[in-house]
Parts: C-alpha cells; sequence; structure tokens
C-alpha cells in the first residue's frame, strides 16, 4: 500500500490522456513548428499542438477559441430567409431600442430565443425587466452555477426592483460594481477586486483569472485564495469582508463568465428576440430547420408560433421541400426534415421529379420517387398524400397497392407530356380503382398519426382534446392570476425535467397545454416517492401550492398523478439537462 500510495502521489496533476480542443486554434508569426512541437491528428489534413493553451499562452502565442452555436445557423438561415422576400435584415443593423422586443423579454415570452428560454432564465425575465442592451447582457450572466451558488442572484433583483439599496463590500469598489449594483457577475470585476483590495499585481491577477477558468479546479483555487486572503490580512481588511470577497470568487469559479463572453451572448439573445418579434415566420421556418438544438422540441416550437399567429402548413408531397419553406408574413410550410425516417436524398429527388412533370396521381408519384415501403407509409399515416386521395386512411390503402403497367397508363403519359393542359391529380385518364373501404381518422387520431411520424402536429394540442373533461385544471395562460398561497391542479405534456446541481436535490417540472407552459418545483422527499412516475409519465397532474410574485407564477408539489387517456400521445422531454 505504501508504494501505491507513492505512486499515486508521482502521478497526480498528470493528463489523464490526450485530448484536442474542439474550437481552439494557434496562431504565431512565423513557423509555427518552430515553436510548438506538433503532431498529425487522425482527421486527414489537421495538425495539433503537443503543448496544452496555458503553456502555449506563457509562450506568447495567440489562441483563438471558435464557438459553434446553433443559434448562428438560425439567424444566418433567418436573414437569408428576409432577403429572399424582399425585406432584407442582418445583425449589424438591428435597432439595439426596440421596445417591443424588450417587451417581450419582459413577459418571458421567450421560447426558442438564444440562452434565455430555460425555465430558470424565464423565471427571471420578468423580475429583472430588461429594458436596455446591457440588462440582456446581465440576464444572460446572472442564471448560471456561479452566481446562484455565490447568493448573488436575489440580492441583485432586489437592488433592481428598488427594495434594497446597493451596498459594497468596500466603498473603493464602488467604481468596480457600480454597474451590477454592488453584485459581482463578471470575470473581470473579479480580477479588479483583487487588484484594489490585494494588491495583485497583474501577473497576480492573471494566475487569478486562470484559476477561475482552469476547469474549476479546487486544487487550484485553494492556492490562489490562501495568497488572496493573506494579501487582503496584510492590508488590513476586515475579516467579514475578506470572507465576503472570497466566498464570491470562489463561487464564481463554478462556471462564471467574463464580461465580454456575455456581450456576446446578449447580441444574439436580443438579436433571436428581435427576429421573433418582427420577421416571426422566418425565425421559426429557421429554428425547426435547425433542430435538434436548443431547449425546446419541434412541436414545442410549432405550438408556439401557433399561438403567436403563424399558420403551420401541413407537409406536403406537392407543395413542400426538405426544408421548411416561408409562404407569406404569417404562413409556414413544414418541410420533410421534420418527418422520422425519410433520407434526404430521396426527397431531393422527389422535389427533383415535381419540378419535372406534376405528379398526375398516387400511381405516378409512387412510380417516378424511389421511396422505401416504410417512408411511403409515414407520407401515407402524417397527411402528405392527401392531394391523391380523400384522406389520410384512403391514402394508406392507396400506398399499399402493387403498381401494375398498362397500356393505357402509358398513353395516358404521353397524353400529360404532350398536353397543354397537365391533368390533375384525378385526372380521367387515370385507371378507375374502387374506394378504399376504411373510413377516416377521427381528430384524435390524426393527432396521434402526426407525433407517431414528425413528433409534433399541427393540428391541436393534446391537451386542448381533454379540456372540456378535465374540470378544475388551470391552464398554463391562466396561471398568473391564481391567488398566492391557492391550491390548485394543473396538468400537461411533461416537456422539461431537470434536477440541477445547485438546487439542493429540488427537481423542476415543466408542463406544456395548449395555452403554453406551466413550471412546478419538487422536493427533494417527494421527487423520490414519486421518482419512477416523475421520470417515465408522458402526462402529468401536479397539485400544488401557487407560488406568484412579480408576474412569475410556480407550483409548489404536494401531489402527482399521470394522466391516462387512449387520445394522450405527446413530444419528447428535455430531461435533467
Amino acid at each position: 500500500m505504501p508504494a501505491f500510495v507513492r505512486l499515486y502521489q508521482a502521478i497526480y496533476g498528470l493528463p489523464r490522456h490526450l485530448g484536442q480542443h474542439s474550437g481552439g486554434m494557434i496562431i504565431c508569426q512565423n513557423k509555427l513548428s518552430s515553436f510548438v512541437p506538433l503532431e498529425n491528428a487522425s482527421m486527414p489534413g489537421r495538425v495539433v499542438a503537443q503543448w496544452d493553451k496555458d503553456d502555449c499562452e506563457d509562450l506568447g502565442i495567440v489562441k483563438v477559441d471558435l464557438l459553434g452555436l446553433g443559434m448562428m445557423s438560425v439567424m444566418q438561415d433567418a436573414f437569408e430567409l428576409c432577403r429572399e422576400r424582399g425585406r432584407p435584415l442582418d445583425l449589424a443593423h438591428i435597432p439595439n431600442d426596440d421596445a417591443a422586443t424588450f417587451e417581450m423579454m419582459q413577459k418571458a415570452d421567450t421560447i426558442g430565443v438564444f440562452q434565455i428560454e430555460s425555465r430558470a432564465q424565464m423565471a427571471t425575465l420578468p423580475r429583472m425587466k430588461p429594458e436596455c442592451f446591457y440588462d440582456v447582457v446581465i440576464e444572460v450572466a446572472i442564471i448560471r452555477p456561479g452566481p446562484i451558488q455565490g447568493e448573488m442572484v436575489h440580492p441583485y433583483l432586489a437592488r433592481r426592483a428598488g427594495r434594497e439599496p446597493p451596498t459594497y463590500f468596500d466603498l473603493r469598489l464602488e467604481p468596480v460594481l457600480g454597474r451590477t449594483l454592488g453584485v459581482p457577475l463578471f470575470q473581470e470585476q473579479m480580477l479588479q477586486i483583487a487588484m484594489i483590495m490585494a494588491d495583485f499585481s497583474g501577473n497576480e491577477a492573471e494566475e487569478l483569472r486562470r484559476a477561475l477558468s482552469f476547469h474549476r479546479s479546487e486544487e487550484r483555487m485553494q492556492k490562489v485564495s490562501l495568497k488572496l486572503r493573506a494579501a487582503m490580512e496584510r492590508k488590513g481588511v476586515a475579516p467579514d469582508k475578506i470572507d465576503k470577497i472570497i466566498h464570491s470568487i470562489t463561487s464564481f469559479a463554478l462556471y462564471g463568465f467574463p464580461e465580454s463572453h456575455a456581450i456576446s451572448f446578449a447580441i444574439l439573445a436580443y438579436g433571436s428576440a428581435y427576429l421573433k418579434v418582427h420577421r416571426a415566420p422566418e425565425f421559426y421556418a429557421s429554428l425547426l430547420n435547425n433542430q435538434p438544438m436548443g431547449f425546446y422540441t419541434s412541436a414545442t416550437i410549432v405550438k408556439d408560433a401557433q399561438r403567436h399567429g403563424i399558420k403551420i402548413k401541413p407537409v406536403c408531397v406537392m407543395q413542400s421541400n426538405w426544408r421548411c419553406i416561408v409562404i407569406s408574413d404569417d404562413t409556414v410550410r413544414l418541410g420533410f426534415c421534420v418527418v422520422n425516417g425519410l433520407q434526404q436524398g430521396h426527397v431531393d429527388e422527389l422535389v427533383r421529379q415535381r419540378e419535372d412533370r406534376q405528379f398526375r396521381a398516387l400511381d405516378d408519384f409512387k412510380r417516378r420517387v424511389p421511396l422505401s415501403k416504410e417512408e411511403l407509409r409515414a407520407l401515407a399515416e402524417l397527411g402528405a398524400l392527401n392531394c391523391f386521395a380523400r384522406h389520410r386512411r384512403a391514402a394508406m390503402w392507396a400506398a399499399e397497392e402493387t403498381i401494375h403497367d398498362d397500356l393505357l397508363e402509358s398513353a395516358c403519359a404521353t397524353l400529360s407530356r404532350t398536353s397543354a393542359a397537365p391533368c390533375n391529380t384525378r385526372d380521367a385518364c387515370a385507371p378507375r380503382k374502387p374506394e378504399s373501404p376504411l373510413v377516416p381518422m377521427t381528430l384524435p387520431e390524426r393527432v396521434r398519426a402526426d407525433y407517431e411520424t414528425m413528433n409534433l402536429t399541427t393540428g391541436p394540442h393534446p391537451m386542448r382534446l381533454l379540456r372540456p373533461s378535465l374540470l378544475n385544471i388551470w391552464r398554463a395562460m391562466d396561471l398568473v392570476q391564481a391567488r398566492h398561497g391557492a391550491t390548485v391542479q394543473i396538468a400537461g405534456n411533461v416537456i422539461c425535467r431537470q434536477r440541477p446541481g445547485t438546487a439542493k436535490g429540488f427537481v423542476f417540472i415543466s408542463l406544456e397545454d395548449e395555452t403554453g407552459v406551466s413550471n412546478a418545483i419538487v422536493e427533494p422527499d417527494l421527487f423520490e416517492r414519486f421518482r419512477l412516475l416523475i421520470t417515465e409519465e408522458t402526462f402529468l397532474l401536479i397539485e400544488g401550492e401557487v407560488q406568484n410574485s412579480d408576474g412569475v407564477a410556480l407550483i409548489k408539489t404536494r401531489d402527482i398523478r399521470p394522466l391516462i387517456h387512449e387520445a394522450l400521445v405527446g413530444s419528447e422531454s428535455h430531461d435533467f439537462h
């Protein structure tokens, strides 16, 4: 055992494995290999430096981190759609003082908006009430484990609301912390605090910066904290102030945020919010085209679009492309990209054949488009073949029929190619077939088929189908009117389950109904009691006490039951992230 302990101590702190930065790039003036040992990466044409980022920085080599974000693709696609539709827009020319955009944020109407769409962000926005761009910067930075662990969130919101005055660890810090009302939120502020209160030099502040960003290394942070404490004691700083400063800085090491990063993220947050307000169809189409990303599924995005007055047209083999397209200022057509199991190559051929010559009937479509049997069945089930049939089940029946070539079909095809007037989908020259004996799907059956083939529906939300039977169940949009402390029941499709590491075992559940999203908080003991129910059921009915303050309603859970009904089928949940 002593030999094992000595070996452990000898290798402690050594690199565990060779890793590659997903988006890091280094630059130097001359030949890079003359400064840093290089090696070939596994990807052809890519080279990796053998030193880590800190060693490269010590040598003076410029290091750039390239961060890939799905929202950047969404915004690029949205701007391109705006340009194609004759109302061009770009990020640089979005006004930064748009009242409608800030009003939407204050209402926490931010589903699909970058960074500020999470449950925690949406609970903070009505309290924060952002009125300018820098408010968005703070909103992005404040809902993070660092500020939460450092108990910085509630003091900032209370000071912003005027319930308590701004206070500072020391009056010398007012120039540093004034813009955040005395609450340290950014990495740059932490460094300035150390330089003012402990007389840290530039090199010592750099050491602190590295400790704050060194993958939350407790050992490195502890070493710098001891040095910081000793320096403040030498300067005669009061012990209680030292404890508060050390607590803030060590808490900040848990996912703290530099102000420069917060500003960059706020640009995307504000820009995406502006698009949602002023270019809604382009925004929603681009958001759907770039799934999966963000906090919500395509099903939730579609329902949010419909609540904002956007008409969502279903997938149609005669109208849809691979990607969702904007038809008008209030209408989006779903693309084949939302269909489960459909290959893009097959869709590309479908579109090419359609552009070459319109499909005359389902048999013509089946003959010219190389779809698998499963793909054809899915298109029939979701209604994409209704242009060839009276209803979905009729299309499903016809999709199973075997195609037989005959002289009449060949003659009709020739006639169609030579005729100036193309045949319609029920052209008289097509051979007559017996009607499908199947009855049309009911509305609940169509909704179920939509979810089974696309994980979304353009029809009513499943909860709307049950609403007449849900007596005394509050809708999500009505909860803000509920009296604080009242006992209510809510129900819906579970779209998010969260158990943050900073929440001390509490679990947060988001339920979606036809009017929006409601949130419930579950205490640790109650979660253990209902663990299987909470983690497995798609639809839940929750009873609890309303916590309503500053326009934010939350249900403190007392009881949970499954909401079981044959008509219910819902979207997937974003769980425990």
